[in-house]
């Protein structure tokens, strides 16, 4: 009695048919593959998922005042590359911006758009060249018993919350590369949280207080020491907000 042999549909199948049938199983791979990172993305938020049910704020390029030491012209301390890259240094020895103002030696774009109320979302991609430290980077502005509800300092290629540089850390590498920053502040429930390129590093308490800005550029720290020379590269600078 001789064995009988099985034979497959895509033995039996056309050569024609067959071909249909492999396209249509990769296809249906490639679908279930989508389907799979949508529903289990990747490590990160997306620059849309930060901002979803936010509006963006139309700023002029007259809301970006630039704030630098009172004696030297501002081409000394700000350049604006190609790209729209906006560039700031300064000096630990520099003078502060008046004659009359306490603060330190800073070059900072300040967003003249003051808030008091609802949600307000900073985000911008910044830069921070190898040796900057005892600077802050970014902050908001207002307060109620203090001058800032947040900032953000940078010692030894740490990015820190003020200058606590060894125990509230939000990024431990941070020269010498792009980073998207995204900090949101809740003003009613009193919160501000952070995140680098994509991901949550930090949520805090608010400090009050009835009028904020945001500011970016670089600004010497007296605490722990300021490198000599301070800079920071920011681009594609934006504001948003919901009710």
């Amino acid at each position: 009695m001789g064995r009988e042999t099985y034979t497959s549909s895509f033995e039996k199948a056309p050569p024609g048919m067959v071909v249909l049938l492999s396209m249509a199983w990769r296809l249906l791979l490639l679908v279930l593959l989508l389907v799979l990172l949508l529903v289990h993305p990747a490590r990160g938020a997306s620059t849309d998922q930060l901002t979803d049910g936010f509006t963006a704020v139309n700023l002029s390029e007259a809301q970006f005042k630039m704030q630098k030491p009172y004696d030297v012209p501002l081409a000394d301390r700000y350049e604006l590359l190609a790209g729209g890259v906006r560039r700031m240094w300064v000096f630990a020895t520099d003078e502060p911006i008046s004659t009359s103002h306490p603060g330190g030696p800073r070059t900072e774009t300040k967003i003249e758009l003051v808030y008091s109320s609802g949600v307000w979302q900073f985000e911008g991609y910044g830069y921070i060249p190898c040796g900057t430290s005892g600077a802050s980077v970014m902050q908001i502005f207002g307060a109620a018993e203090h001058a800032t509800t947040l900032m953000l300092h940078v010692y030894g290629g740490r990015l820190t919350y003020y200058h606590h540089e060894d125990d509230v850390v939000v990024d431990g590498n941070i020269y010498d590369r792009w980073f998207r920053l995204n900090v949101v502040h809740d003003v009613a429930a009193s919160s501000v949280t952070v995140f680098v390129d994509g991901e949550r590093r930090l949520t805090v308490p608010g400090r009050g207080g009835d009028s904020h800005y945001f500011k970016f550029g670089v600004y010497g720290q007296s605490h722990n020491g300021m490198s000599y020379r301070m800079e920071s590269r920011w681009r594609d600078v934006k504001v948003f907000t919901k009710c």
